[in-house]
């Protein structure tokens, strides 16, 4: 499983990974956003998808299913952890998804890295740790089942 995205002016991407940061990211107060799950449900077709979270509402387990691999991380040093976790999958097979200051560190080492910004905002840290920002989950994993919107945004 791959998505191989030819960009004109700079390095193809060929994504294996998607990591997803949970609250503010794909998630309000704990509560998946609207039509999030079934777009991550379609991309699990041809993403392995990660949701890594320090599950501060308690929720994470039960949002997706099996649809996701779920990594519990530890509170304190969140930004370091979810930076090991992308160096694991092999940064450069990695697409990341996230809006907070302490996920800056995985956007900026995976292949792609999406700051969302949305109902919570996103930390000026994570902004411009990314490649591409958008104004919320669904266009982010729209990017990704739509490819062609990649290549639009990344071409030089």
């Amino acid at each position: 499983m791959a998505l191989n995205v030819d960009i004109p002016g700079r390095p193809g991407l060929s994504l294996e990974h998607l990591v997803l940061d949970l609250n503010g990211t794909v998630a309000f107060d704990g509560q998946l956003m609207p039509g999030v799950a079934r777009a991550v449900a379609e991309l699990a077709s041809t993403l392995t998808c990660h949701l890594i979270t320090a599950d501060t509402y308690g929720t994470a387990g039960s949002l997706f299913g099996e649809t996701v691999r779920l990594q519990i991380i530890q509170k304190g040093g969140e930004a370091e952890q979810k930076l090991k976790i992308v160096q694991e999958l092999g940064a450069e097979k990695v697409v990341a998804l996230g809006n907070g200051a302490n996920d800056a560190l995985m956007l900026a080492e995976a292949g792609l890295g999406i700051c969302v910004i949305s109902g919570e905002g996103a930390a000026v840290a994570a902004l411009t740790a990314a490649d591409i920002a958008v104004t919320g989950p669904l266009e982010a994993l729209g990017l990704l089942l739509n490819p062609s919107r990649l290549r639009a945004t990344l071409r030089r």
